[in-house]
């Protein structure tokens, strides 16, 4: 391994604003192919005036953050509820069908239940690659060889400053996307180009059909289980474009790109005739209204729409099962995301405490830590109070017990303070 060439510069300047100076330290490194430099910054540590401002400002977006909290976590629970009674409503009116190639008028504007296998009137192509394929969706990716800027800061105070260590290392990676060069710390020897020649693009098919049914749009977007398509059984499409493994590419040498270069994958989703490649067309299990020979959402008396695929076949039990899972998976992880706002909202409010006592270390710590254990009850019993008011309408009992839960947070903190002495 040769050893790291480098240079050092700095650079000093006053700012515009507040008439801090700050000092720029500036290491600049090219180690084989990969290429960085650290930026040190300098200013005076903020007096106490400017971090009552700056707590000022997070106390109001801490107000903003609790407030939408409660919005989550109220409305969360109502949309919980009307899903889960909307899916029991589904599943007690749920018609199986016997054929799905013949259609009964009897079954007009009723929830079926029927799986089958996908076809489509005609194949998927892209002209430009040669690419065909009896599937429902067919996916042109395109990726470029670019530069990536790679940040990572840290602050320490040293001498009463405050100094940054940002340290941008850049590197050549494949890209779905542009990346836009004139944002990187450093763009000189790291530009890259502004467009792509080739652009990305998903084709789907303008009819899908399970049997004799037309399935909806809504439905067709549930098919998105996309696999990347093997491009070994195609030729080279154009003289300046060569195949290597999975990929067409736009370069001189696959092997050694450089930036600018273009590589092409493709990937399918719901294959809807047998291929020799692929195998046979891909089963779904859908329930849905019947409409004359259409698949269409299906309204709830409860406000929900039900719209549902699946791979596979599936009985009428296993995919409202899947429904509930899901709808349950959903339900806790916005319960999660409500009380870590109010958490973070309580404490970006009273973070105001702790800078009035900052200049007093052993104090400062111990505020801390009572800031925080009072931010996790008061986020808590707030969460369960909410979340009870959610069931009030629906399950009133539950409601009750939930919001009487809501107490005990306040109550173990209350008992871990030690008792007055006696006077």
């Amino acid at each position: 391994m040769s050893p790291m060439r480098g240079k050092m510069c700095a650079n000093v300047f006053t700012s515009n604003s507040m008439g801090e100076v700050l000092v720029y330290f500036q290491q600049f490194s090219d180690t084989g192919s990969r290429k960085e430099h650290v930026k040190i910054t300098s200013e005076p540590k903020p007096g106490f005036l400017e971090r009552l401002s700056e707590t000022s400002g997070g106390m109001l977006i801490g107000l903003v953050t609790f407030l939408l909290a409660f919005y989550l976590l109220f409305t969360n629970e109502g949309r919980a509820l009307r899903t889960a009674k909307s899916l029991d409503e589904g599943l007690s009116l749920v018609v199986p069908l016997n054929s799905i190639h013949s259609i009964s008028q009897q079954n007009e504007g009723r929830l079926v239940h029927l799986a089958g296998a996908l076809s489509t009137s005609k194949p998927l192509f892209d002209p430009s690659y040669g690419v065909s394929i009896q599937a429902v969706k067919l996916k042109r990716n395109v990726e470029m060889y670019q530069w990536v800027e790679h940040e990572d800061s840290k602050e320490y105070e040293e001498n009463g400053e405050i100094k940054k260590e940002t340290r941008y290392s850049y590197d050549t990676e494949w890209k779905s996307e542009v990346v836009n060069s004139r944002n990187f710390d450093r763009e000189i020897g790291h530009k890259n180009p502004s467009a792509m020649a080739v652009e990305s693009f998903t084709a789907v098919s303008p009819n899908v059909q399970v049997g004799s049914f037309v399935l909806s749009k809504g439905l067709v977007d549930k098919i998105d289980d996309f696999k990347q398509l093997s491009l070994s059984h195609l030729e080279d499409p154009h003289a300046d474009v060569t195949r290597r493994g999975d990929y067409f590419y736009h370069s001189d040498n696959p092997r050694r790109p450089e930036v600018g270069d273009l590589r092409v994958s493709f990937f399918y989703a719901g294959v809807s005739g047998d291929d020799p490649h692929l195998g046979s067309a891909a089963k779904v299990t859908v329930i849905a209204r019947q409409r004359g020979d259409q698949l269409v959402p299906y309204h709830t008396k409860f406000g929900d729409v039900l719209e549902i695929l699946y791979p596979g076949d599936l009985s009428v039990e296993e995919v409202f099962q899947k429904e509930q899972e899901s709808n349950t998976m959903k339900t806790w992880a916005l319960r999660g995301a409500g009380w870590l706002s109010m958490f973070v909202g309580i404490s970006l409010m009273t973070r105001i405490l702790h800078t009035l006592v900052d200049w007093f270390p052993v104090v400062r710590d111990l505020v801390n830590i009572g800031l925080k254990a009072f931010a996790v009850c008061a986020a808590t019993s707030l969460s369960l109070l909410t979340i009870s008011v959610g069931w009030l309408f629906y399950r009133p009992l539950w409601a009750l017990l939930l919001a009487l839960l809501s107490i005990v947070p306040i109550l173990l903190a209350r008992s871990r303070v030690p008792p007055k002495k006696q006077q």
